[in-house]
């Protein structure tokens, strides 16, 4: 005989149903979007409009410093998956997931794993340098940015200390010195904001290829994770 309560659709079972394999949980936040696609969009710009010093490339650093500072302060106030002592990690944990990634036993991480952490310290570390440098740069051609204040009140002569020139000659031989000078640091900062931007380049290169490697190992879409803010729940 059949039981007839089992066989019931609308026989209902006490125990909890179990998690759906696809269930999907938040990990990033808003804030964490928003400063890494426009970190993409402003170095793109930047980097495209390099060679023509305009309003662009100027603007365009500018952003890319502002959402560096915002995103150093959220590291550490920001929530859970944003604070740098959630995926900041040492060499030998960087080395090891590299490892079980070319193994294809590297662990499922719901924030940033060890390298991708490493790769976003190395990358804001790098986006600052490359800003900074380039304000450097702008003070000392233009006048002009944030620097400028500082860039002249560095090379400005002080009467105080008896720097100020006594007669025309000296006049002349002082502001070639200072044109030297100008020019020796200008050529330096330069130098210093082509390679950290070459740098950033490179990082971002293996950037792409690490997330590219991630994703196809932990058979997930970690660029749309990056838009939605979502990540598969389970491992």
């Amino acid at each position: 005989m059949n039981d007839a309560t089992t066989n019931s659709p609308n026989h209902e079972t006490p125990e909890t149903p179990p998690m759906e394999p696809g269930r999907e949980i938040k990990v990033w936040d808003l804030l964490v979007r928003l400063g890494h696609w426009t970190l993409v969009i402003a170095f793109t710009i930047a980097w495209l409009t390099g060679e023509e010093e305009s309003a662009l490339h100027i603007w365009s650093g500018y952003i890319i410093a502002g959402v560096v500072a915002l995103r150093l302060c959220w590291g550490v106030v920001g929530t859970r998956h944003a604070r740098f002592s959630d995926f900041v990690r040492g060499p030998r944990a960087v080395f090891a997931y590299l490892r079980g990634l070319a193994a294809g036993t590297a662990p499922r991480y719901l924030g940033h794993n060890p390298a991708g952490g490493a790769m976003t310290v190395l990358l804001l570390v790098a986006l600052a340098v490359t800003t900074v440098s380039g304000m450097m740069v702008y003070a000392i051609e233009e006048n002009a940015g944030p620097l400028a204040g500082f860039v002249a009140s560095t090379d400005a002569p002080s009467p105080a200390l008896g720097l100020v020139p006594m007669a025309l000659a000296d006049d002349d031989e002082e502001e070639n010195g200072h044109r030297v000078h100008e020019e020796e640091g200008e050529e330096l900062w330069e130098e210093i904001h082509e390679v950290a931007a070459n740098l950033c380049l490179a990082l971002i290169i293996l950037h792409i290829l690490g997330v590219i490697a991630s994703s196809l190992a932990h058979h997930e879409n970690l660029p749309r994770a990056m838009v939605t803010g979502r990540k598969r729940a389970e491992n």
